[in-house]
């Protein structure tokens, strides 16, 4: 005699949480901000543009910048 086959329910569908432009918008524009600041120092922080004297930021990002392929030499 076969056995009825007895099935769980189903756990719920969950539906994404719409998150509005206005909470989104600060964010996107602090991490655009700050991926321009980071791709300063990678790749410009030297010679005529240099915010910062001294060779401190350029030998910190040095390997980076080779990476990247920018040029430094």
């Amino acid at each position: 005699m076969a056995q009825a086959v007895s099935h769980s329910p189903s756990a719920p569908l969950s539906i994404p949480v719409r998150i509005p432009l206005r909470e989104l918008l600060p964010w996107a524009v602090f991490a655009g901000v700050l991926a321009l600041a980071l791709l300063y120092f990678v790749g410009a922080e030297q010679g005529a543009t240099s915010l910062i004297s001294g060779n401190t930021v350029h030998e910190f990002v040095h390997d980076g910048r080779h990476l990247l392929g920018f040029p430094c030499h």
